[in-house]
């Protein structure tokens, strides 16, 4: 069995699963193995030395059916269709799993940002913006910061829709400053997020979270953050890795030092109060906990088979493919799937957009509180289901959020006369 990886087709294959478990009509799978709409635009940019330069851009929007659509954008050389269609897949189920009022989306432009001046990155950014007018707004499409864009693109992309709609719309796009409608909380919510799921894990698991060892591969924000709250909570980080190596303390890593020794612009692997390791050895580390916050395709079948770890605690989107899967819960090693482990920065994103609606905002401890809430009561249940059904955890994630995808369709006359048997055993 060889370990193959492409994002759209794992998608629906998980869809797939989900539907199967919960004995659904196939008309569910065969509404939402596509996005309702996906656009493709052309953006050009005039550069810096007066020649025009085009970008090809894409906006995804899975379903409408719970509500308006929500995803990041993220500015990639890498990025393509099939990429994008599945992301905003994943998001769906995401935001069902939390059972937030959204659909899900995502948006991508083919291009390398370090490439471009600040200029040319502003003017892509608001032309990709501009392109897309027909289908985005706060009760259409909410777009937010994903990989290689951040708050102050989120604020230009602001800037340009109500230059063009003529009036301020805050509401319109999520993860923006905090002086132009941005929410307290956001920055660490992904981290936080993690930092909660895993905190429930272990509890179930009869483990206490003092003195908890945990390795993270990846040591951006959201491993940053992961790290920082876990050892608040009392946990020890005892690896870290980033792009050029890792580090190793079985007794706990200085996390404070080490997050100032980074911030300074220094590598994880150059901090000299741990043991470097190879990059890959941060998943074969004596530990409980494993949080893969890097890429997707980390853990593969033959990577699964070296790690020790109870949990593993997925902050990275799609970290795990389907054989490094199987391994996994073949050994019992409990996995918080990615859809509900990350799920913390949509959440705050979704607070952001109430506050917006409202005109209100919230202090940060308020911000906190409710994340928390959400993220406990939204494991509690995938929990349920994974025990009730005695399938992968990630499948019965997917289950709760088809579940109640299936019974939105239903309630909108969309699917007729089936039934679900799994509300009929609660």
């Amino acid at each position: 069995m060889t370990d193959h990886f492409n994002p759209y087709e794992m998608a629906k294959s998980q869809l797939l699963d989900a539907v199967k478990a919960l004995s659904l009509d196939d008309r569910v799978y065969e509404i939402l193995k596509n996005p309702m709409r996906v656009m493709e635009v052309s953006i050009p940019v005039r550069m810096n030395d007066c020649s025009v330069k085009t970008f090809i851009g894409y906006r995804s929007q899975h379903t409408d059916v719970m509500g308006p659509t929500k995803g990041g954008v993220r500015f990639h050389p890498g990025v393509t269709l099939d990429e994008v269609k599945a992301l905003s897949m994943w998001m769906t189920f995401k935001t069902q799993v939390l059972g937030l009022p959204y659909g899900g989306a995502k948006g991508g432009v083919i291009v390398d940002p370090k490439s471009l001046t600040e200029r040319e990155l502003e003017e892509l950014s608001r032309e990709y913006i501009r392109s897309l007018m027909a289908i985005i707004g706060p009760d259409k499409d909410i777009p937010a910061p994903d990989v290689n864009t951040n708050s102050k693109l989120m604020g230009l992309m602001l800037d340009e829709y109500d230059r063009v709609r003529g009036f301020n719309v805050p509401g319109f796009i999520t993860g923006k400053p905090l002086i132009l409608g941005g929410s307290l909380g956001r920055l660490e919510a992904t981290g936080r997020g993690v930092a909660i799921t895993i905190l429930e894990a272990v509890k179930r698991l009869g483990l206490n979270i003092e003195g908890l060892k945990v390795s993270i591969q990846g040591f951006g924000n959201v491993g940053k953050y992961t790290a920082k709250i876990l050892v608040e909570m009392g946990a020890k980080i005892v690896a870290v890795s980033d792009s050029k190596g890792a580090i190793y303390k079985d007794t706990g890593l200085p996390i404070d030092q080490l997050l100032k020794f980074v911030e300074e612009g220094n590598r994880v692997s150059d901090f000299s109060e741990a043991d470097r390791i190879e990059a890959m050895q941060v998943f074969e580390v004596d530990c409980d906990v494993v949080v893969p916050a890097a890429l997707e395709n980390q853990i593969t079948g033959e990577v699964a088979k070296k790690i020790k770890a109870k949990v593993i605690a997925e902050a990275a989107n799609g970290p795990t493919t389907r054989e490094g899967d199987q391994v996994l819960y073949e050994k019992g090693i409990v996995v918080i799937p990615d859809i509900l482990c990350n799920a913390g920065g949509v959440t705050v994103s979704y607070f952001e957009w109430v506050q917006n609606k409202m005109g209100y905002y919230w202090k940060e401890e308020e911000v906190n509180n409710k994340l928390q809430e959400k993220m406990v009561s939204s494991f509690d249940n995938v929990y349920k289901m994974y025990e009730l059904h005695d399938v992968h955890m990630r499948t019965a994630a997917y289950m709760v959020s088809v579940g109640r995808i299936a019974e939105a369709l239903s309630a909108r006359g969309w699917i007729k006369e089936w039934c679900m048997p799994f509300k009929c055993k609660e």
